[in-house]
């Protein structure tokens, strides 16, 4: 088996990520830690939230829930003999904007934390460019924002791949030594 590295999880709506992001870290053979970004903002996330739970199961995973200070919850949470997976950045991203706060601020936060981490952090993100060209300046914006956001944490962890009908597609790995 190979040692579980920092990777981003890319995929559309329904694309299969977050499973591959969990098969990844249920199978390092760590302590599992499910970071949520998600908020129950209304039924319907709320029904989102528990499919998600029931999927993984209740043994084994620890659910920590930050919708905002993803950092201060990595910090928190990621110790020796863990991985955690980060389900997921696109709702992350959502609510900095709704509170107000900078995306780019958050995001090079971010990318710092990554590029000190002791543990594997799994980042499952929605790629949001695909398809039509958003009606509204905040799509456009959001648009826009997860895009950065996407680029920047692809560059810095050493390992990236994009879902797409649950099935793989290895877009960077680490070179062997």
């Amino acid at each position: 088996m190979t040692a579980l590295v920092s990777t981003l999880v890319l995929g559309g709506a329904r694309s299969g990520k977050s499973v591959f992001g969990e098969k990844l870290v249920a199978g390092s053979g760590l302590t599992k830690i499910y970071l949520a970004t998600a908020t129950r903002s209304d039924d319907e996330m709320a029904e989102r939230i528990a499919h998600h739970r029931n999927r993984r199961g209740f043994s084994g995973w620890t659910t920590v829930e930050e919708p905002l200070a993803l950092v201060d919850a990595l910090t928190r949470e990621a110790g020796r003999g863990r991985a955690v997976l980060v389900d997921c950045l696109t709702l992350w991203l959502f609510n900095l904007m709704e509170a107000g706060r900078d995306p780019e601020v958050e995001a090079k936060r971010l990318t710092r934390y990554l590029g000190v981490a002791s543990v594997p952090i799994v980042l499952v993100s929605n790629e949001v460019g695909l398809g039509l060209v958003p009606e509204t300046p905040l799509g456009r914006a959001f648009r826009d924002a997860q895009g950065r956001l996407n680029q920047i944490v692809a560059a810095t962890v050493p390992q990236v791949v994009f879902v797409a009908a649950g099935l793989p597609l290895w877009l960077k790995r680490p070179q062997p030594e």
